[in-house]
């Protein structure tokens, strides 16, 4: 700990309890937070390990399909139906917040203008293959969003955890001492200054007495 440079008196004594005071209720609140934020963090860790998995489980199934579909229908052929797909995506990104840190909310939507191609002479894979590359991508849209959100909280939480850190161990400590010392100067002050007044009263009192001894004389 280490005491401030503040002068002894009533002033900053009473400046220095109110900064110790907004100290604590900020380590209050800053405490909470950082609690909140770990406790949101390991939740979208969890389904990020989980999206992780759903992910690499479909896209394996895709590749699987489209392995499927040229194993059918011949590699030329696929190539064709391909550049046949009419398809867009739409990608939209939102955003939501917690304690304050702005999270990404991602949608991933297609737009189809089917039928791509005749279904005479089409392997049954085509479709299948398809709908599971689409399924992928959507999966993957939902593991950037967990991705990004778990870094971004997780630095949040590192931020945080060093404000905490600072008023536990820095800032509060270091206010208290202050106080502490402060109060125990104007404390002492104040015995310095009774005594004296004592010694000033009694020195007036024998004074008082030596003069009333004269006056009777």
């Amino acid at each position: 700990m280490t005491q401030l440079n503040y002068a002894p008196t009533k002033t900053n004594l009473l400046r220095l309890r109110s900064d110790l005071n907004f100290a604590q209720q900020g380590y209050e609140l800053l405490d909470q937070k950082r609690n909140i934020l770990i406790i949101e963090l390991l939740a979208l860790v969890d389904q990020a390990t989980d999206f992780q998995r759903r992910v690499e489980n479909a896209l394996a199934k895709a590749y699987e399909a489209l392995e499927e579909t040229v194993f059918d229908m011949g590699k030329l052929k696929v190539q064709y139906l391909i550049g046949a797909v009419n398809m867009s995506t739409e990608i939209t990104i939102r955003s939501r917040r917690v304690m304050g840190v702005s999270l990404p909310v991602i949608e991933t939507e297609f737009k189809e203008h089917a039928p791509y191609y005749s279904p005479m002479g089409t392997s049954f894979w085509v479709d299948s293959s398809l709908s599971s590359f689409k399924e992928a991508l959507k999966l993957l849209g939902k593991l950037a969003e967990l991705k990004i959100s778990v870094l971004r909280l997780a630095n949040e939480v590192k931020r945080t955890i060093r404000k905490v850190n600072a008023l536990e161990k820095i800032a509060i400590p270091n206010l208290n001492e202050t106080v502490h010392y402060i109060q125990s100067r104007l404390e002492e002050n104040e015995r310095d200054m009774f005594v004296l007044m004592k010694m000033v009263k009694e020195n007036l009192e024998r004074k008082r007495q030596k003069t009333m001894e004269k006056n009777r004389e």
